[in-house]
C-alpha cells in the first residue's frame, strides 16, 4: 500500500476526536449565518412595507403599506440568485485553488454584506430597496460559497463510520439559524415595542409605525454578521484537507504533516514518496468518462435538490400568508408595525422549534444507521402525503371566512400540525441528504465543483419557489389578493402543486445511490486498484435497493 492509500485509509479508520467537533462548529457557524441571513428577511418584509410604502395621502381609510409585488420578489429572492452564483463560482475555486484558500473569503463576504445590508442608504423607498437588494445579492454569493466548501471539507475530514452524521451536523445548524433569526426578530421587536407607544393601525395609522421602527430591521439584519465574525479566525487557521493535498496537490508528506497537527492518526508509511496517485484515473467534468461514471449520479443530485428547494423555500417564504389564512395572525390593521414583526417571528420560531430543528437532528442521529437513501425516500414520501392531505382537506381544516380576513371554524391545530410535519420530514429527509450525498460521490478533484452544481440546481428551485409562489399563492378571487399582485391559484392549489413536486422528488431519488458505509475513494472510483467500470457502476447502484 502506497503513501496516499495509507493516509486515506487512516483518515477513514480514525477515531472520532475533538477536532472533528471543532470542524463541525467552524463550518456549522457558517451555516447558522447562511440560514439566518436567508430566512430572517421574511420576518421584516411587512415592516419594510409599512415604513416605506404606506400612503397617507388622499381620503381615509388608509391601509398598512406593503411592498409592491416586484419589490417583494426582489427583496425575498435576490439573495437566492446570489447564492446560486456563489455555489458555482466558489465550488469551482474550491477544486482549483484548494478548500482552505477560499474558505475564509466566503465568511468575510458574509460579514461585510450583512452589515452593508443593514446600512442600506437613501432618502426614498426606491433608493433603500435598491441598495438593500444590491448588498443582499452579494451576501447570497458568500452564502453560496459556503455550501460546497463546508460540505467538502467536512466529508474529507470525517472518518468513514460517522461521516454522514458529521456532514449532517454542519447542515443542521441551518435549522438553528432559522430559529435564531426568528428569535432575534422577537427580541428586537419586543424591546422597541415596549419602549414606544404601541398603537394599532386602526387606532392611529401614523403612530402605528414610529420612526424608530426603521432601526428594527437594520439591527436584525446586522446581527447576522456576529456568528460569522466569531469563527472567522478559526476558519482561516484550518489546514487543507488531506484528501485534497494527496489526490489533487499530490503531496503526501504535506498531508501527513497537516493532519498530524490536528488529528491523532497513525500515518506510518504515509510519507513514502513512491506515490501511486499517478495510477489513478483522472478525467475532467465535461469528459465522456465523467458522464459514464457519474453522469446519472449528478443528474440525481441536481434533480432531487431542485425539486426539494422549490417546496422548502416556498413554504418558508409564504409562512406568514398561511398563518394569516388560518387566523393565527391578527389582521394587519389590528396591529402596530412592531407588533406585526413580533407575531410573524413568534409563529416562525414555533414552527422551527417543533418541526424544523428536530427534523435536522433526527437525521444527524440516524443517517449513519439507516442510510441517506432511505431517509431521503421517507422524507419525500411523507412530504407528499401531508401536502396531499392539506390539499384535499384544505377548506375543512382552514374554516370559513369571517370578519377582518380571519377564518372561523375548521381545525387550525390539525392544519398547523400537518403543515409542521412537512417541515419535519423535509429536514428528516431530502433537505439534509441532498446536501450530504454530493459531498461523497464525486472524485476529490471535482468534489467541490459537483457539490456546487448540485447546490446551484437547488437554489434554482428555491428561486422558482420564492418568486413563483409569491404570485401563485395569491387568492383566485379578484380584489382579495395582496396589493399590487395579480390573482393567483390560491393556497389550496399551491399545496396541490407542491404535492406533485414532492412526488417527483421521490421518484428522482431512484437516480441516487446509497453512500453509507463506503469510503469516499470507493464511491468516487479513486481507489488505486479500480474495478472495471461495469462492476463499479453495478456496485454503486445496487446499494439503495438492499433495504
Amino acid at each position: 500500500m502506497g503513501g496516499p492509500d495509507v493516509i486515506l485509509s487512516s483518515l477513514d479508520r480514525a477515531k472520532t476526536q475533538w477536532y472533528h467537533f471543532t470542524t463541525i462548529i467552524i463550518a456549522g457557524m457558517g451555516f447558522f449565518t447562511d440560514a439566518y441571513d436567508l430566512f430572517v428577511i421574511s420576518t421584516v418584509t411587512r415592516l419594510l412595507g409599512r415604513i416605506y410604502y404606506t400612503d397617507y395621502s388622499g381620503p381615509a381609510p388608509h391601509f398598512p403599506g406593503t411592498l409592491p409585488a416586484n419589490v417583494a420578489g426582489a427583496v425575498n429572492g435576490v439573495a437566492l440568485c446570489g447564492t446560486l452564483v456563489g455555489q458555482l463560482v466558489f465550488g469551482w475555486l474550491g477544486d482549483k485553488l484548494g478548500r482552505k484558500k477560499v474558505y475564509g473569503w466566503t465568511l468575510l463576504l458574509m460579514i461585510i454584506t450583512s452589515i452593508a445590508s443593514a446600512m442600506s442608504f437613501g432618502s426614498t423607498a426606491k433608493a433603500v430597496m435598491t441598495t438593500l437588494c444590491f448588498f443582499r445579492f452579494w451576501l447570497g454569493v458568500g452564502i453560496g460559497g459556503d455550501y460546497p466548501l463546508s460540505a467538502t471539507i467536512m466529508s474529507e475530514y470525517a472518518n468513514q463510520k460517522t461521516r454522514g452524521a458529521f456532514i449532517a451536523a454542519v447542515f443542521a445548524m441551518q435549522g438553528m439559524g432559522i430559529l435564531g433569526g426568528a428569535t432575534m426578530s422577537i427580541i428586537v421587536s419586543v424591546i422597541f415595542r415596549n419602549a414606544l407607544h404601541n398603537f394599532s393601525f386602526d387606532d392611529g395609522n401614523v403612530l402605528s409605525t414610529p420612526p424608530e421602527a426603521d432601526y428594527v430591521w437594520r439591527i436584525i439584519l446586522a446581527a447576522g454578521a456576529i456568528p460569522a465574525a466569531l469563527t472567522f479566525y478559526f476558519r482561516m487557521k484550518m489546514p487543507e484537507t488531506a484528501r485534497y493535498t494527496v489526490l489533487v496537490a499530490k503531496n503526501n508528506k504535506q498531508a501527513a504533516l497537516d493532519m498530524g497537527r490536528v488529528l491523532q492518526v497513525d500515518f506510518t508509511g504515509a510519507v513514502d514518496l513512491t506515490s501511486t496517485a499517478s495510477a489513478r484515473r483522472e478525467y475532467g467534468l465535461w469528459s465522456r468518462e465523467f458522464l459514464k461514471h457519474h453522469g446519472i449520479q449528478l443528474l440525481g443530485c441536481t434533480s432531487t435538490w431542485f425539486l426539494l428547494d422549490i417546496a422548502f423555500y416556498s413554504q418558508n417564504l409564504f409562512q406568514k400568508d398561511i398563518f394569516s389564512s388560518i387566523g393565527w395572525l391578527p389582521a394587519a390593521r389590528k396591529m402596530s408595525a412592531l407588533e406585526e414583526v413580533f407575531q410573524i417571528s413568534r409563529a416562525q420560531a414555533l414552527i422551527a422549534l417543533v418541526s424544523t430543528v428536530p427534523g435536522y437532528w433526527a437525521t444527524v442521529v440516524l443517517v449513519d444507521v439507516i442510510g441517506r437513501w432511505v431517509i431521503q425516500m421517507v422524507g419525500f414520501f411523507f412530504m407528499t402525503l401531508f401536502m396531499l392531505i392539506l390539499t384535499l382537506q384544505y377548506y375543512a381544516l382552514r374554516g370559513d371566512p369571517c370578519n377582518d380576513a380571519q377564518f372561523c371554524g375548521g381545525n387550525h391545530t390539525a392544519f398547523l400540525t400537518l403543515y409542521s410535519l412537512t417541515f419535519f420530514f423535509a429536514n428528516f429527509g431530502p433537505n439534509v441528504t441532498t446536501f450530504i450525498i454530493p459531498a461523497e460521490l464525486f472524485p476529490a478533484r471535482l468534489r467541490s465543483t459537483c457539490h456546487g452544481i448540485s447546490a446551484a440546481a437547488g437554489k434554482a428551485g428555491a428561486i422558482v419557489g420564492a418568486f413563483g409562489f409569491l404570485y401563485a399563492a395569491q387568492s383566485q378571487v379578484q380584489g382579495k389578493q395582496d396589493k399590487g399582485y395579480p390573482t393567483g391559484i390560491g393556497l389550496k392549489n399551491s399545496f396541490l402543486l407542491l404535492t406533485v413536486i414532492n412526488a417527483a422528488g421521490f421518484f428522482c431519488t431512484f437516480l441516487v445511490p446509497e453512500t453509507n458505509g463506503r469510503s469516499l475513494e470507493d464511491l468516487s472510483g479513486e481507489n488505486s486498484e479500480q474495478p472495471p467500470a461495469d462492476v463499479a457502476l453495478q456496485a454503486a447502484y445496487s446499494a439503495p435497493y438492499r433495504v
